[in-house]
This record gives structure tokens, C-alpha cells and sequence, in this order.
């Protein structure tokens, strides 16, 4: 269960200085203010709710012990700071699990031309639906997707921090949208 904050919150700064300086209450307020996202951000990569809220756990005991790396750019700097170690904590979890070597092969699912679908039909898809497909992705492919599409990490980057060659990664995030699209298209053929 997650509390909404109150409008009487701490800034961003704010919050960021108190939990630098060991805070409970800032502490909390963090929390509070960012574990539904972020449990949402750590399922989105590991699949699993359950694994997530362990993700999640292990995330926030890293941040409250982190606070001296967190340098303050501005509104938004420490939610994209928060983001980037719960990804880092979450490909860290699939590593060193080597969930990404254990993943569907890429001969097992068809890499075929995509016929991607009207965004005005996606648009119509509830969000925690568009969600579910991304999880039930083999892991590999999940993982993939989510470097790209959320993290804006080009090949090349995705490479370097998965492993793997950009090649690979450029076919797995095909194969993704093969596959998210296939389920988007029955599910609007399903609802309509």
C-alpha cells in the first residue's frame, strides 16, 4: 500500500537535502512520493510483481545510503536520479540471476515486418494492459524494449551495459514490437 503525499510535501530540494542528511521523515516522504513508480518501473523489468517489490526494497536501502552521489540540477533531477539507480538496480537482479541468457532465443519467435497499429487504437488500450504485454515479453526482449523506448539508450548503449552486440539488441527490440503489436492487434480485434 502505497500514501499519497501531502500538499504541505517538501520540495524536490528539499526532500533530496534531508535525505542526504539522514532524515527519517524525508526518508518517508521519498518513499511515499516514489515507490508506486518505481515498483511500477522495477515489474516493467523483471516481470514479476513479487521480484519488484524486492527490486524496490533493495532500491530505496541503496538511495538512502547513496545521497552523497546525488548532485541537484534542478525540478525533476532527483526523480531521474531515483529512476536511474532502480534500473541500474533492476539489470543488476537479471545479471546476476543471468535471466537475459536464459531468454527465448531469437530463432524461437518470428522476426517478421511488423504491421504496427493505429495509435488512435492503441491510445484506446488501457495503460496497465499495454504494461502486462511489455512484462509477458521474454526477458531479453523486455529488456531491450524497456533500455529503449523508456531509457532512450541507443544500440550501442544497450549493448555496452547488456553485453551484447548492437546487432542483437536491434533484433531483439524488433522482434518486441513484432510481438507487442501481434497483442495489441488482438486485443482491439477482442474489444471492439
Amino acid at each position: 500500500m502505497y500514501i499519497r503525499v501531502e500538499k504541505n510535501s517538501m520540495e524536490e530540494q528539499e526532500l533530496a537535502d534531508g535525505c542526504r542528511r539522514g532524515d527519517n521523515k524525508a526518508r518517508r516522504e521519498l518513499y511515499e512520493r516514489y515507490a508506486g513508480r518505481m515498483l511500477a518501473l522495477c515489474e516493467r523489468y523483471v516481470g514479476s510483481r513479487e521480484e519488484a517489490e524486492d527490486l524496490l526494497h533493495d532500491g530505496f536501502l541503496k538511495l538512502y545510503s547513496s545521497f552523497d552521489k546525488f548532485t541537484w540540477r534542478g525540478e525533476g533531477s532527483l526523480r531521474a536520479w531515483i529512476e536511474r539507480v532502480m534500473v541500474n538496480i533492476a539489470l543488476q537482479y537479471l545479471r546476476r540471476n543471468d535471466v537475459l541468457n536464459q531468454s527465448t532465443a531469437l530463432d524461437t519467435l518470428p522476426l517478421e515486418a511488423y504491421d504496427e497499429p493505429e495509435p488512435e487504437a492503441v491510445g484506446q488500450i488501457p495503460q496497465q494492459v499495454l504494461l502486462k504485454f511489455i512484462s509477458e515479453l521474454p526477458t531479453g526482449y523486455r529488456t531491450v524494449f524497456n533500455l529503449y523506448v523508456f531509457e532512450n539508450k541507443s544500440h550501442k548503449e544497450i549493448g555496452q551495459i547488456l553485453g551484447i552486440n548492437e546487432k542483437s539488441s536491434a533484433s531483439q527490440l524488433a522482434r518486441s514490437k513484432t510481438v507487442l503489436a501481434t497483442k495489441v492487434r488482438e486485443w482491439i480485434k477482442q474489444n471492439e
